[in-house]
Parts: C-alpha cells; structure tokens; sequence
C-alpha cells in the first residue's frame, strides 16, 4: 500500500502595492501660501539674509582694505606731486638765476622786481596744476591697490564646507567647531610708481623723501583690530599754504 506524500499547499507571493503617495510640496514658509502659487517671498527673504550675514561678516573686512587702498593712494600721490613740484621748483630757481645774471651784467642792479614777480607767479601756476595732475590720478591708483586685493575661498572639498558645524536636526552649532575657511587676504608690499601705473608724461626720477603734507584720512588701523567706517573723503585736495 502506498502511502499518498502530503504535499502543503504552495504560498502565493503577494506583491507589496506600492503606495501611490502624491508629490506634496511644502507650503512658503513665509506667507504660507501654497505652493503652486510660486510666490517669491522664500526668494525675498533669502536675499535679505544674505544681505544681513554679508553686513556682519563681511564689513569689517570691507573697511579695511578700503583703508588700506586709500592709504597707500594717498602716499603715491603725494610723491608724485613732489617729484614734479621739485623738478618745478629747480626750473624756476635756474630762471631766477639768469635773469639776475642778466641784470647784474647789464645794470650792475638786481633784477627788476616785475621780473620776479611774474616768476613767481608761473612757479605757483605751475604748481597748482602739478597738484591737479597728480589728484586727477587718484581713480587709476586706487583701481591699482584695490586690484592687488585677493579674496580665497576654500576648496570644494574642504570639511568646513562639506560638513559644516551646525546641526541638522536641532539648527544649532556643534560642540565641535572647525576652524573657519580662509578670510580675504590683503596683498602687501610697496608699490613703486614708475613699474606699474602709466604716467601722463616722462617717467619721474625717484621721489624725493616724503613731505608732511597729506590728503585727510583715517588712522591706519592693524589688520586685526576693525573699527568704524572711515569718514568721507574731502572734496577739496589743494596745497595747504599755497
């Protein structure tokens, strides 16, 4: 007698229904208007945040290589006014020279004081316009230093760009903070006029030993330490006691 084997009925595999979740777009977080009004008040708001943090990171930074630039324009110009002033300044000392020469070998006098006073009147028309040459470069020296400026970002791959410290659940900062990515650089050293900016004319011999004279500024401040926004620059540049 042969016993029938029990076989169990076979299972059948259920497919899992996949759950037909329609797309749901969160609502504007500002207006909560929905979402497919596509309003721009997410837009707005995140131009304004931008703003706000480049105003508190990024002024201070600002200030100082604007002062920086003004400063180092300021010096170039005031010996570039000197070299051309003093080369003036010789010119108009040779001419008093020979009409005194002049006057002594046909008068036996010295020269008549006319002479001398139209002398000195082309010596201070000429120097007023020495000093409106050199405060009209003022643009092209500025764009110079403020050209020498660099401003590093940190790499892609860095951690604090590709982990931030801030935490994604609770928004606010890790324990752990990394150092923050490189800041902008100001690019230093001495700036000699006749290598980089081009001159109206001949290119002037080396300045003469800085003056006392100088346009109106800010205090220098170190690189470190930021304090308010320098005043606005003067209007007028002209010599003081000429």
């Amino acid at each position: 007698m042969f016993t029938s084997e029990y076989k169990q009925p076979r299972k059948v595999k259920s497919r899992k229904s996949r759950s037909n979740l329609k797309r749901m777009d969160p609502d504007c977080a500002i207006c909560n208007g929905a979402a497919s009004l596509r309003c721009d008040c997410e837009a707005k708001a995140l131009e304004t945040a931008i703003s706000q943090a480049e105003r508190r990171m990024m002024q201070s930074i600002y200030q100082e290589i604007r002062s920086w630039a003004r400063g180092h324009a300021q010096d170039y110009i005031l010996e570039y006014f000197n070299v051309l002033s003093e080369r003036r300044k010789a010119a108009h000392t040779e001419h008093i020279e020979r009409i005194s020469q002049a006057a002594y070998y046909h008068y036996r006098s010295p020269p008549h004081p006319a002479q001398v006073a139209e002398a000195e009147a082309i010596l201070k028309r000429g120097i007023d316009e020495d000093w409106k040459t050199s405060v009209q470069r003022y643009p092209e020296v500025l764009e110079y230093y403020f050209s020498l400026v660099e401003l590093t970002l940190p790499p892609e791959d860095h951690p604090s760009v590709k982990d931030p410290p801030l935490s994604a659940l609770s928004g606010s900062r890790k324990n752990g903070r990394r150092p923050p990515p490189p800041a902008a650089t100001i690019a230093g050293g001495a700036f000699h006029p006749q290598e980089h900016l081009p001159s109206r004319s001949s290119p002037p011999p080396p300045p003469p030993p800085p003056m006392g004279r100088r346009t109106p500024g800010p205090p220098r401040t170190s690189r470190n330490s930021y304090r308010g926004p320098p005043p606005p620059p003067p209007t007028f540049y002209g010599p003081q006691g000429w």
